[in-house]
């Protein structure tokens, strides 16, 4: 293997980084003003719940994908930036598109090609740094997507605010994911093995080719918690309902509970690196139980204050911090469990297991919201989200 760098943010880990955030920018730039632009052809929610859930469905398939891939090539980066130039080529292009049909189809394509990149390249990053760096590593890797998070939806709206068309806000997302694909392309530096890909599977398949037990049962606890771990893109729908008369479909309420949504993004990013720095000088488990405790509380809140804007804000802020331990430890603690010939299927299949998880909790909150039953829908994530805590709580008194 070729040797790290003394410093261990080096250009790999730039490279990533700034991918992430410019990658984020045009995800968030395009989903921000996408239903706004269905309704100018005429499209109802329904289009937008086809669209978004058939690329959900697809995108937890794609990780799964990326796993199996990064664990049979040789040289990941060339999959990573062609993942991220495609991401961006059909972000933009659905403002050239009018028919939900086209809309499906470059979304998911989008999506597709998001969600296998992913795996891909937490493996790359895995092995760019020291053991003793990973917290801090991903931690730094999901600051610069919460940030990114951040800055799409602002230039959004002031593209928006300035007389730009729907349309040409969605064109204008290929830009930054155009600068995502280059970082990848000329700042990362992957480690690869000194020996062809076929030796490296003999040898592995003589030590063994399992997942070691600890493994499925940490996938356990994630997948548990992640039953409770809805979209955060009902955060903006509470938000919009508990402001004002105007309204939740009013432009300015719309706007506020955006910004709301952006603070939620601005914390996770200001969050996520003093976590992971945290947690590579203690147990990461227990770091990342700390968590997955917050969150419990954070859905209970909600579950009591989702109709009462200051309790549903104190919620929204918290959700930012629980999602930033959650995102960069269940990544930092399975590249301690596994060596690095398996993170990246192992990376697929912990993407795939929060995918499932996700989606089932947002249908599930969804469903009971459009009951009128806050407090059920809440209610039973926070009830999930108890069992991925006590799942993880008793795995971290069994291993050291």
């Amino acid at each position: 293997m070729k040797r790290l760098q003394t410093s261990w943010v080096n250009r790999t880990i730039a490279g990533i980084v700034l991918a992430t955030f410019f990658s984020d920018c045009s995800h968030e730039l395009s989903t921000a003003v996408l239903p706004l632009y269905l309704a100018t052809l005429g499209h109802g929610p329904e289009a937008l719940a086809v669209i978004e859930g058939v690329a959900d469905f697809l995108v937890s398939l794609s990780k799964l994908g990326g796993g199996v891939l990064g664990h049979v090539v040789r040289r990941k980066q060339p999959f990573v930036a062609a993942g991220y130039l495609i991401t961006a080529a059909a972000s933009g292009a659905l403002g050239l598109v009018t028919s939900v049909t086209g809309l499906v189809t470059l979304r998911s394509t989008a999506w597709i090609a998001r969600g296998y990149r992913g795996p891909l390249r937490d493996a790359i990053l895995s092995d760019a740094v020291e053991p003793t760096h990973y917290g801090r590593a991903f931690g730094l890797e999901r600051t610069g997507d919460m940030l990114g998070a951040v800055i799409g939806p602002l230039a959004a709206t002031l593209l928006v605010w300035a007389g730009f068309a729907f349309r040409s806000v969605l064109l204008f997302a290929f830009v930054p994911g155009l600068f995502a694909a280059a970082a990848i392309w000329f700042l990362v530096r992957e480690r690869t093995p000194d020996v062809p890909v076929e030796a490296l599977a003999v040898e592995a398949k003589k030590r063994g080719g399992k997942f070691p037990r600890v493994f499925f049962l940490f996938l356990g606890g994630v997948f548990c918690f992640g039953l409770g771990d809805f979209s955060r893109a009902f955060l903006i729908w509470l938000a919009a309902q508990a402001l004002g008369e105007q309204g939740p479909h009013s432009p300015g309420t719309i706007s506020i509970a955006v910004l709301l949504y952006a603070a939620h993004n601005a914390i996770s990013g200001l969050v996520a690196y003093p976590v992971g720095s945290v947690a590579d000088r203690i147990p990461k488990r227990r770091v990342l139980l700390a968590g997955y405790a917050l969150g419990v509380g954070t859905n209970l809140l909600l579950a009591i204050w989702s109709g009462w804007l200051p309790g549903l804000v104190v919620a929204i802020l918290l959700s930012g911090v629980y999602i930033a331990v959650e995102q960069t430890l269940e990544k930092a603690v399975i590249a301690e469990l596994l060596p690095s010939r398996k993170r990246s299927l192992g990376f697929g299949v912990l993407a795939c297991t929060n995918a499932v998880g996700d989606l089932l909790s947002s249908l599930s909150v969804g469903w009971f919201l459009s009951q009128a039953q806050p407090g059920v829908a809440f209610g039973l994530a926070a009830a999930a989200g108890a069992a991925g805590v006590a799942w993880l709580a008793y795995l971290s008194r069994k291993l050291p």
